[in-house]
């Protein structure tokens, strides 16, 4: 048995407590137990997890091999403090962040698990951000797993300027992911350009009540083409509604009381309309229900009734076409939560009876098919506890534990984020968390990359088909494979704008992958709405997008290596339809009537036919318009008569 050693960081001659009070003179430290007697130091301007710290404490650490590292403030024989830790690889003069934790201890202590390279100096920092009191840390080392054969490579680039992000997301509609980067007072958002650059904005907003210092998410509420944000914050929910073309924001906060983690935008009640959703900390989970009349009307109930809420998550988990809700939980109940939703929008806990409600300590999963079966497997990624929970989907509404036969045991690390992508575009979803990448080999088993960078906002940052991870200050850039791609940008219709919800299918020789769309994913961060698919060598693929509406769009041999915009219900018709494109229709979705442009339409006899080819209407367009009040909600084509012949288009009716 190891027994540590204590060593006090206090005022003593030579100034060891002054030493570690900036980040250029931090105390190199081993193995061991420390003592610090209080935060008094200088603060970074770096900050990995929000907040607003104002002083902190520095060390580093360096070893001569590659090793784990552990560091945690919850010690044996010691009282527990509300602490924050923060470790960042670089320079002073450029910190980029390597690792950090907040409360993923007991006792709202802090617990980091990272891996360290040979020779590289690691800077640590704890802030004051919850106590400036003192408090005992202790740092010892375990194993790194061997790295896999082929890393998947990321380069660093610094994105001098933008603070905090927290969502890569596309703001303007052009198919293009775009860094965002809120704070109390506005939002700054880098627009990216079709060259991989960036142009910056600062939009002023008023003053948020609840700023997102826990997480953020992203989606259009009020289906005005324009994306808004909803913010958590440790006292409520805050919402910045973007005007039509996303130039300006209304700041609206709910005066409730809510101990807001994890954030999500998603259709509750299957309405057409995007509904909000907030885990509570401290009490049960919150609802913001949208009538789509632009109000939000706050719920509590119905999604879990207990305290410790961290990391909730929206998938078709039994593939019945409704989105289901699970909840990662930590703290004062920890018995995670699996809700699958009735018709209506009435959810139902049921993890008590798959195996997924022990005490297990999870700030948030990564859900996703990892074996290519057709429905969703999850990675339930530990943040304090000695334990992951790697869980098949076996296809009939049960799970089966396959935790240590898949490669994901405790000893790849801690985190409190968990999310999953494809990585190296194979056609296997890989797990970002704990200390790096969890490669998918594609036979049911993961290797570890510690090479990778921490988790992020993650999306296409420079625009070459390949996911990249937003870190403070710095793009990680992937270097890329080889393989092709496809990304799919849902447009809805009668579902909401977004397509959040959707059930995507995309089928390469004989392979099919799927991905539900999301807003919120992982703990904190906000990553892109559209869905990414890893093609290998395949140079075409079948898409079906099945929308939260039932209307089920086909897709045939789409080109490998671009964007595919989808609109919801304009892919197949029954009707010979001439996509001509001077003829256009709007708005979409349209309530009593549609205007008709681009082309001499004006007095011209128009045909309405349905999306299976009945005529439901005749009539003339008269100062551009045609009346479609009679019609009821769905997809139409509208056929208008020319003397060149007839041009025909879909467009919806809401």
């Amino acid at each position: 048995m190891r027994i540590p050693i204590l060593i006090t960081l206090a005022a003593v001659p030579g100034g060891l407590l002054h030493a570690q009070n900036t980040c250029p003179t931090a105390l190199p430290i081993l193995e061991g137990v420390y003592e610090v007697t209080v935060i008094d130091g200088q603060v970074s301007t770096t900050n990995c997890m929000g907040g607003t710290p104002t002083l902190a404490e520095w060390y580093t650490f360096t070893s001569p091999v590659d090793t784990g590292v552990i560091i945690t403030t919850e010690v044996n024989g010691y009282p527990l403090v509300d602490t924050r830790i923060q470790v960042f690889s670089g320079t002073c003069d450029a910190l980029v962040c390597h690792a950090s934790d907040d409360d993923g201890g007991a006792g709202l202590s802090s617990l980091v698990q990272f891996y360290a390279a040979a020779n590289v100096t690691y800077i640590i920092d704890f802030d004051n951000r919850w106590s400036s009191n003192g408090f005992h840390f202790e740092l010892s080392l375990f194993p790194p797993p061997p790295p896999p054969v082929d890393l998947i490579q990321f380069t660093s680039v610094p994105i001098p300027g933008m603070g905090y992000n927290m969502a890569a997301v596309d703001m303007n509609n052009d198919q293009l992911d775009d860094m965002v980067a809120p704070s109390a007072s506005s939002v700054r958002i880098g627009y990216q350009q079709m060259d991989g650059t960036y142009s910056f904005v600062t939009i002023a907003t008023e003053t948020a009540d609840h700023p997102a210092s826990w997480s953020m998410c992203v989606g259009d509420l009020d289906k005005n083409g324009a994306n808004d944000l909803m913010y958590g914050a440790g006292n409520g929910v805050t919402f910045m509604l973007a005007n039509e073309d996303g130039t300006a924001f209304t700041e609206r906060s709910f005066s409730e009381y809510v101990f807001c983690q994890r954030t999500n935008m998603v259709d509750l009640n299957n309405d057409g309309h995007l509904d909000a959703f907030s885990c509570h900390d401290v009490d049960a989970n919150v609802a913001f229900i949208n009538n789509g009349i632009d109000d939000l009307t706050f719920v509590q109930g119905g999604y879990g009734e207990t305290c410790g809420n961290y990391g909730s998550v929206f998938t078709d988990y039994n593939n019945d076409g409704l989105v289901d809700l699970f909840v990662a939980k930590c703290g004062c109940d920890p018995k995670d939560l699996l809700m699958p939703n009735s018709l209506g929008g009435i959810f139902t806990d049921v993890a008590p009876d798959l195996g997924l409600d022990d005490t297990h300590q999870s700030w948030s999963s990564a859900w996703g098919d990892y074996d290519n079966d057709g429905d969703m497997d999850v990675m339930i990624g530990s943040s304090s506890s000695s334990v992951h929970k790697f869980m098949r989907n076996n296809g009939d509404g049960t799970f089966t534990n396959i935790t240590n036969e898949a490669g994901v045991n405790a000893n790849n690390g801690q985190s409190i984020e968990w999310t999953t992508h494809d990585f190296n575009n194979d056609g296997w979803l890989d797990i970002l968390g704990g200390a790096g990448l969890l490669v998918n080999n594609g036979d049911g088993t993961f290797t570890m990359d510690v090479t990778a960078p921490s988790n992020g906002p993650v999306g296409d940052m420079d625009n070459d088909g390949y996911l990249d991870v937003l870190m403070n200050g710095s793009i990680q850039i992937n270097q890329g494979t080889g393989n092709n791609w496809l990304r799919i940008h849902p447009v809805g219709s009668l579902s909401n704008g977004n397509g959040i919800g959707a059930r995507i299918v995309v089928t390469t020789d004989g392979l099919d992958q799927i991905r539900d769309v999301k807003s919120g994913d992982g703990f904190k961060f906000m990553s892109s709405l559209m869905a990414h698919f890893g093609l290998a060598q395949a140079a075409t693929a079948n898409v079906e997008v099945h929308w939260p509406s039932g209307i089920v769009d086909h897709i045939l041999d789409v080109a490998a290596n671009q964007v595919l915009v989808v609109y919801e219900g304009f892919s197949t018709t029954a009707v010979d339809e001439v996509a001509l494109p001077d003829l256009i229709v709007h708005p979409i979705p349209a309530a009593d009537r549609i205007t008709v442009g681009g082309a001499d339409t004006n007095n011209r006899a128009a045909r309405i036919f349905s999306s299976t080819g009945a005529l439901v209407h005749s009539g003339t367009i008269r100062a551009n318009t045609i009346g479609i009040e009679e019609l009821s909600r769905g997809v139409y084509i509208l056929e208008v008569t020319t003397p060149d012949g007839p041009l025909r288009t879909r467009f919806v009716k809401d």
